[in-house]
């Protein structure tokens, strides 16, 4: 008995002192995060400002200080959160950090001065994650900061810390930012910005929570406008669109949006009504490096989709609708980053298209137009081709693919053109339209033209153009001349000529090789040709019993250009009636026409006064005249023969048999039917 006595005392001993043993374990575990608490509440951090505020700036880069107050209080995340989400760990109180006047500096290879600061942040610190090598922070905050981004060159920016190539141990997981009252500048002397955004929290809005204004200047303009984001932002991925409403002016030009943005921290994807207005837009580059025609004024409103995830990027402006000018426009526009070049592609058509609504992609609308869309009124008064240079410096800045139709084209009476297609191809810097493709009176104008400006010439540009004339039908071409209204017939021509410039007038007026136009059978007014060929007696026969169509044998024409000078080869209009010669040249230099039509009879006319016609002069006031000298020599005779003889006599001058052949229709047709050349872009046609 006694040792079982004595084994009991031991055994109840050593049960004992386990227990000691448990509970001085349990009270040192107690102990310790109670402590530590009572070390935080305690503790003056403001005597760690100098060792944390070395360390951070050693992290970042940069110099970062902490001169107002740091304090530490706790915060038990399960009170700020619902229910059904909290565990029993969210009841445990986390680090609650608050830290007052807050600065950030530049990088060391920049001016010294701060990139940000706030007046005061605040944070709670997830202790669990740190076991993970994880800074999780569900809620940043900041109140009244002042941030500074800038960039001096296309390399020195101040918003990166950390080399690509280098990779931290420690992660950081922010779910969310706050925002009071604060600034945001961005400095840029890339794009020539200067841009300041006051940011403001919204009270009583329930979709927007953070509303900014912004100012300043982007490329030398003015730029104002404004917007609201959501509540908070939360840089967590999720499924809940992260809403967005802004509306930005430059000037006349214009950028609305009003959407959502999925994962703003990584811009997955953007989701957008986008809408656009500006008085060119060739004025869309700078704010989207995307080289666009120059046009009218113009607005657009349509959706806008962003797929920011993929490796290059990819723009989608679909279902857009607007105007250009007094036309209208829609179709889809798809924008997608990629090497060597981002690349746009898409179909754009117009229902009603004003025709001088097309002036300003060659340059040809008047000064008061170009200054309205922000160019300099370049045209010379008197001056028909454009002279507006090119700006092919943009054009090696993106690739593109776009096929443009108008159904209808409102044009002058006097302008026979009805539809409009292309397609436009541009790459390295070459534009293509292949083909350019007009209706014209009830026929087509079918060109191909090329158009290289990757030359290192200041918007110097190589092009070269290959034109056919089909089907073009003669009293469709004068629809204002009454006498051609009667005429049947049909025009076909080819057109091919190579050139170097920077504008329409320079490539025309350095134009080299050929132009020819073939009429093969027909009918044309005799009226017509009894007034070019001053046939008075025919012409008041005519007036009392009636106008009648002459069969028309064959028109053929040939011009060789060189160095901007059309000299006709061939010019012959061959009627049963008459033959017309057409000789002397067209300056595309100078803009300068030295013409003259010598008509010829067939058969015996009346009272004729046929004498050649003139048409000299510039392009914008050509002369039409004639020559004077036969008529007058003309008229001189029949005064002699008057005096001497009978007065029949008088009539023997003005009498005229004409030649009664016809010309050699059948070789002109044969030459205008051969297929025009034209030498290398740059190289004169050799005479």
């Amino acid at each position: 008995m006694p040792d079982t006595t004595a084994q009991q005392d031991a055994s109840h001993k050593h049960g004992g002192k386990k227990k000691k043993i448990l509970l001085g374990l349990l009270a040192t575990l107690i102990a310790i995060p109670v402590i530590a608490i009572i070390f935080i509440l305690t503790f003056d951090w403001n005597k760690a400002r100098p060792w944390l505020n070395a360390k951070v700036s050693e992290a970042i880069e940069r110099p970062f200080a902490i001169r107002g107050n740091l304090a530490v209080q706790w915060e038990v995340p399960a009170k700020r959160m619902a229910k059904a989400d909290r565990h029993l760990r969210d009841w445990l109180p986390w680090p609650h950090l608050i830290a007052n006047d807050v600065h950030v500096g530049n990088p060391a290879s920049m001016k010294q001065m701060d990139m940000a600061r706030v007046r005061q942040f605040s944070f709670s610190l997830n202790p669990f994650g740190l076991l993970h090598h994880t800074i999780g922070i569900p809620v940043l905050r900041f109140e009244a900061p002042y941030l500074e981004l800038q960039r001096t060159d296309s390399t020195h920016y101040n918003w990166v810390y950390r080399k690509k190539e280098e990779k931290s141990k420690w992660e950081l997981d922010l779910e969310r930012v706050v925002l009071t009252d604060g600034v945001v500048r961005v400095v840029d002397a890339v794009t020539k910005a200067d841009i300041t955004a006051n940011v403001r929290t919204l009270d009583n809005d329930a979709k927007y929570g953070i509303g900014f204004k912004v100012t300043g200047t982007y490329n030398g303009a003015p730029v104002t406008g404004g917007g609201k984001v959501g509540q908070v932002l939360s840089l967590k991925d999720q499924n809940t669109p992260y809403p967005v409403q802004a509306d930005m002016r430059s000037g006349p030009s214009r950028i609305a949006v009003e959407g959502t943005v999925t994962s703003p921290a990584k811009l997955k994807a953007v989701d957008l009504q986008l809408e656009l207005a500006g008085r060119s837009m060739a004025r869309l580059y700078n704010f989207t490096g995307i080289t666009l025609p120059e046009t009218p004024a113009f607005s657009t409103s349509g959706h806008l989709k962003g797929e920011l995830d993929r490796e290059h990027g990819r723009w989608t402006y679909d279902k857009f609708k607007g105007k250009v000018g007094s036309s209208d426009i829609n179709g889809k526009l798809v924008f997608e980053g990629g090497k060597p070049r981002p690349k746009l592609t898409g179909n754009v058509s117009t229902h009603q298209l004003l025709f001088t609504d097309l002036g300003p992609l060659i340059g040809g609308d008047s000064n008061e137009s170009k200054k309205a869309r922000g160019v300099d009124a370049v045209q010379p008064g008197g001056k028909v081709l454009p002279v507006e240079e090119f700006r092919t410096e943009r054009w090696t800045a993106i690739d593109a693919d776009v096929r443009y139709t108008a159904e209808k084209i409102i044009r002058e009476k006097t302008l026979p053109i009805s539809k409009l297609s292309t397609h436009l191809v541009m790459k390295d810097g070459v534009i293509t339209l292949e083909p350019l493709e007009f209706g014209v009176a009830g026929g087509t104008l079918r060109s191909t033209i090329r158009m290289d400006g990757s030359g290192k010439g200041k918007n110097t540009i190589a092009a070269t153009a290959k034109v056919q004339a089909r089907h073009i039908q003669i009293k469709q071409l004068f629809p204002t001349i009454e006498k051609m209204q009667a005429t049947v017939g049909q025009i076909n021509g080819d057109a091919q000529l190579s050139a170097t410039g920077s504008s329409v007038a320079a490539l025309l007026g350095s134009s080299n090789g050929e132009v020819k136009a073939l009429i093969n059978q027909g009918t044309i007014s005799k009226m017509l040709l009894e007034e070019m060929g001053l046939n008075v007696g025919n012409i008041i026969v005519t007036k009392l019993f009636g106008d009648k169509q002459v069969q028309l044998n064959c028109l053929a024409a040939d011009f060789d250009v060189n160095k901007g000078v059309m000299q006709s080869q061939v010019f012959v209009v061959d009627t049963e009636e008459a033959i017309i010669r057409v000789n002397g040249t067209v300056s595309l230099a100078n803009e300068q026409m030295d013409l003259t039509i010598k008509p010829d009879t067939k058969a015996l006319r009346l009272f004729t006064l046929r004498a050649p016609l003139y048409v000299r002069g510039p392009f914008s006031k050509p002369d039409v005249s004639v020559d004077k000298g036969v008529l007058a020599l003309k008229a001189g005779g029949a005064a002699v023969l008057a005096a001497a003889a009978a007065p029949v006599a008088a009539l023997i001058p003005l009498i005229n048999t004409g030649p009664g052949e016809s010309s050699p229709c059948g070789q002109l047709v044969a030459l205008a039917k051969q297929k025009p050349t034209a030498p290398p872009p740059g190289k004169a046609k050799a005479r």
